[in-house]
C-alpha cells in the first residue's frame, strides 16, 4: 500500500483544492484593490508546505465508514489545512516566532514589508495586525470550504457538531497555552506541572491535529457509534504522541527539517511536558539554572547545548520517548476495538501512527 498521505494522490489533490480556493477568494477581494493582495499571498505561501496530516486524518476517517473517494471528500479534507494555517499564523504571533517552515512568520513578513516601504507608524504593530487578519480570513474560509464541499447536505450536517467543537476548543486551547506561559511554575509539584502541560497538549494540538479531523470524516461518513468511539480514542492518544514528538523536535530537531532555528522552543520558554520532566529530574541548582535560561530570547548556541545536555541528563527525553511509544501502542490497539472500520482505512490509520510519531519533522 502507498503512503496514506499519497494514496489517491491525496496531497496533490488537496493542494489543488487549496490553490483553487485561494484563486476564488482573491477574486472576491479584488474589488478592494491591490492593497489587500498581501493577505492572500501570505496565506498562499504558508499553504504550500506541510505534510497534510490533518487532511489525511479526515479523509481516512471518512473512508473508515466504507465511503468512497470523491472530489467532494478531498475538498472537505482541504478545509482542515486552512484551519491549521489559521492556528499557525496566530501561534506565531502569540509565541513571537520569527520563522515558520523556513520562511519569515506572517507577522514578520508584514512588518518587513511595512519597513521596506518607509510607511508611517510602527512596523511591528502593522505586522501583528496583518497576521491576525490573515489568520481570521483562514478561519472564515475554513467554514466556507466545509459548507460547500459538495458532500450530501445530510452528511455535512452530521459532521457539523464536531467541526464546531473543534473550532471553539482550539481557540480556547490557544488561550490556555497563553495562560500557562504566564502562570508561575515555581513551587509546583512535578505532577501538577506535567498535568498542566498535558492539558495544553490535548486542547491546543491533539484534538485539532488528529482526533477532530478523524471524527469529522467519520461522522460525515456515517460510521457507527462503536467505530466513532474507537477513532476518538485512537485520535486523542495519537494526537498527544504527535505533540510530544513535536516538543522533542522543538529542542533537538534539525532546523533543515523543522523549519525553525535550533532550540527555538527554549528561547520561547514553552511550558512543555518535556520541560516539566527535565525540572523534575535535576537538583535544586539545576532547576535554577534551567529556569534562568529558558525563555531568554538571546540564548546563544552554547547555552542551547547546555540546556539540551541538562534535559538529556535529567531523563526527560527517555520519559517522553517511553510515553510516545505507550500512546502509539494505545492508538494502535484502539483500532482493533471496532470491526466496522473499513479494512483499507484501518491499514492506512495504522501506517499513520508511525508517520505521525517518527523521530524526524
Amino acid at each position: 500500500m502507498a503512503s496514506p498521505l499519497d494514496t489517491a494522490d491525496l496531497r496533490n489533490r488537496v493542494q489543488g483544492c487549496l490553490d483553487a480556493e485561494l484563486t476564488t477568494q482573491a477574486a472576491v477581494l479584488a474589488e478592494l484593490g491591490p492593497d489587500v493582495d498581501e493577505l492572500v499571498t501570505s496565506i498562499s505561501a504558508l499553504l504550500r508546505g506541510g505534510k497534510r496530516l490533518r487532511a489525511a486524518f479526515l479523509y481516512w476517517g471518512h473512508r473508515a465508514a466504507g465511503r468512497p473517494d470523491s472530489d467532494a471528500l478531498i475538498r472537505l479534507a482541504s478545509s482542515m489545512e486552512l484551519f491549521q494555517a489559521a492556528a499557525l499564523i496566530h501561534d506565531d504571533v502569540m509565541d513571537d516566532s520569527d520563522t515558520r517552515r523556513g520562511m519569515p512568520a506572517a507577522h514578520r513578513a508584514f512588518a518587513s514589508a511595512h519597513a521596506g516601504r518607509g510607511w508611517g507608524g510602527d512596523s511591528d504593530r502593522f505586522g501583528l495586525a496583518g497576521a491576525v487578519l490573515a489568520g481570521n480570513l483562514c478561519l472564515t474560509w475554513t467554514d466556507e470550504v466545509y459548507a460547500t464541499c459538495g458532500l450530501p447536505d445530510a452528511d455535512v450536517a452530521r459532521g457539523r457538531p464536531v467541526f464546531d467543537r473543534m473550532r471553539s476548543q482550539l481557540m480556547a486551547g490557544q488561550f490556555l497555552d497563553v495562560v500557562e506561559s504566564m502562570r508561575p511554575w515555581d513551587g509546583l509539584p512535578a505532577a501538577e506541572r506535567i498535568e498542566r502541560a498535558d492539558r495544553v497538549i490535548r486542547y491546543k494540538s491533539a484534538k485539532y491535529s488528529v482526533e477532530h479531523p478523524l471524527l469529522i470524516g467519520a461522522t460525515t461518513g456515517g460510521l457507527d457509534d462503536v467505530g466513532v468511539g474507537a477513532l476518538s480514542r485512537y485520535g486523542l492518544d495519537l494526537g498527544r504522541a504527535f505533540q510530544l514528538r513535536d516538543d522533542l523536535l522543538g529542542v533537538f530537531g534539525d532546523p533543515q527539517e523543522t523549519g525553525k532555528p535550533a532550540g527555538d522552543d527554549l528561547r520561547e520558554g514553552k511550558r512543555t511536558v518535556l520541560l516539566a520532566h527535565a525540572l523534575a529530574g535535576v537538583d535544586t541548582s539545576g532547576q535554577q539554572r534551567v529556569e534562568s535560561l529558558v525563555g531568554r530570547a538571546d540564548l546563544d548556541a552554547s547555552q542551547v547545548e547546555e540546556l539540551r545536555a541538562t534535559i538529556v541528563g535529567s531523563g526527560a527525553v527517555t520519559r517522553l520517548e517511553d510515553e510516545i511509544t505507550r500512546l502509539a501502542d494505545a492508538a494502535t490497539s484502539a483500532l482493533g476495538d471496532a470491526p466496522s472500520i473499513d479494512d483499507e482505512a484501518r491499514a492506512a490509520l495504522l501506517d499513520l501512527v508511525g508517520i505521525t510519531t517518527a523521530r524526524t519533522a
